[in-house]
């Protein structure tokens, strides 16, 4: 497609260059692409004069171009040549005084043992994670929601069993059996605060239920 337009130097209408490119051995149902392709790349140069989109590229733009990409590619390797510089000077300066030696190898062998220690008592603490303070807070604060929330469908309960009472006598029987299924029996109460038991010196407190 480039031969085109270098060996003629002139401007085409799309339909121009679909009858031109089959000459060049170019599918006419592909030209278009192939056309659009080079003008991404900056190898073909597009304009709209009037109501019609002609194209172009000379010999002497595309020669621009490459030397335009060759610029760049060498402004790209300079740069990078200069970082790599710039890294290797920070290897080596990371590396003073890190040399190996006696010391050195005796130095990291205690870290790791002091590692592993901390992993260790890291590990031995999650197991004491019931008795922290504020998870215990956390937990007694979590009994009192539930503590009110319970009681507070047992208002409900007896509520709904005194109004079926109320409005259905007849059916008092029939009532007493379908609340009992569901156990809504004779003892069926409000539940009682737990109360808190120390367990000893220094120790946590343990709540115990009724």
């Amino acid at each position: 497609m480039l031969q085109i337009f270098y060996e003629s130097q002139d401007f085409f209408l799309l339909k121009e260059l679909e009858k031109l490119g089959p000459k060049k051995g170019i599918i006419s149902q592909t030209v278009k692409d192939v056309v659009q392709s080079l003008v991404d790349d900056d190898l073909v140069s597009k304009d709209k004069i009037g109501t019609s989109v002609y194209f172009w590229s000379l010999p002497s733009c595309a020669g621009n171009q490459l030397r335009n990409v060759h610029r760049k590619l060498e402004a790209d390797l300079q740069n990078c040549k200069k970082r790599l510089a710039e890294l290797e000077d920070q290897c080596h300066a990371l590396k003073k005084g890190r040399e190996e030696s006696v010391d050195r190898e005796k130095a990291l062998d205690e870290l790791k043992a002091i590692e592993e220690k901390h992993n260790e008592l890291k590990d031995e603490m999650g197991q004491y994670a019931d008795n922290d303070p504020a998870t215990f807070e956390a937990m007694k604060n979590a009994i009192e929601v539930a503590h009110a929330a319970a009681n507070r469908w047992t208002d409900n309960i007896f509520t709904l069993r005194q109004w079926c009472s109320n409005n259905f006598p007849q059916a008092k029987e029939q009532l007493d059996h379908l609340f009992n299924e569901v156990g809504v029996t004779d003892d069926f109460d409000y539940l009682e605060l737990p109360a808190v038991v120390p367990l000893g010196p220094g120790e946590q407190t343990v709540e115990t239920y009724n």
